[in-house]
């Protein structure tokens, strides 16, 4: 399976992508620049963390117009896969691949420690390998990851089951002490309705590797492969 990683001015995670893929997953990876409009016949894009463009004007609304996104969009809704993360989540909420929004933590700072999210269905790649409402200890690094969205959209992404991941504590319950950033319902991570276009704030490729003392992020790569009928 050959994965394409974006790399946009500001990106940070994207070589830690690439080595989770390439090294502990033994997938093909190439990395695909935010100037170029060809995709390089990739199966599965990420969007990886990051700054892009210094988050100027709101995080991913600069890169949302970058020349490869053309392509990206097309792809994706010709019904290929993408999964942004942290700032690729912001960029996909930008391109309206996902509704929604990523505003400020209700802290106004910046949050960079291990959280634990539950998955809250398994009718997704994303979550295929995991258990829902099991705990899985995965990293976040943002200073705007608080998931907003209107009521009704709310309500249209738990009637679809589109709501992927949640902030819960290390039991797996889900209460407003375990919300780091105050997002709605304490949503960590969503897919749109096609079940192709997913984003999560939390970083799983830094909970990838046993010499990090965690691997509960393969589960979620584990998954993608898994259903897509790759051999890890």
């Amino acid at each position: 399976m050959k994965f394409g990683v974006v790399v946009f001015p500001g990106s940070n995670c994207d070589h830690d992508m690439i080595y989770v893929l390439k090294k502990k997953l033994g997938q093909e990876v190439v990395a695909l620049w935010h100037k170029d409009k060809d995709l390089q016949g990739v199966d599965f894009i990420i969007l990886p963390g990051g700054f892009s463009y210094g988050d100027y004007l709101r995080s991913g609304a600069i890169a949302r117009f970058s020349p490869i996104m053309e392509a990206v969009i097309r792809f994706a809704n010709d019904g290929g896969y993408v999964l942004g993360i942290c700032n690729g989540f912001q960029i996909l909420c930008e391109a309206h691949l996902l509704p929604g929004a990523l505003l400020h933590n209700t802290t106004h700072r910046f949050i960079c420690r291990n959280a634990w999210i539950r998955s809250e269905t398994t009718n997704n790649i994303l979550t295929a390998a995991t258990v829902p409402g099991k705990a899985l200890k995965i990293p976040i690094a943002h200073g705007e990851g608080r998931f907003y969205a209107a009521e009704d959209t709310i309500q249209s992404l738990t009637d679809n089951n589109q709501i992927l991941f949640k902030y819960c504590d290390a039991n797996g319950m889900i209460n407003p002490e375990a919300n780091p950033n105050g997002s709605t319902a304490n949503i960590a991570g969503i897919c749109n309705q096609n079940r192709n276009v997913f984003g999560m704030m939390p970083h799983p490729e830094r909970a990838c590797d046993p010499e990090l003392g965690n691997e509960d992020g393969k589960l979620i790569f584990d998954g993608i492969l898994r259903s897509l009928c790759v051999n890890t």
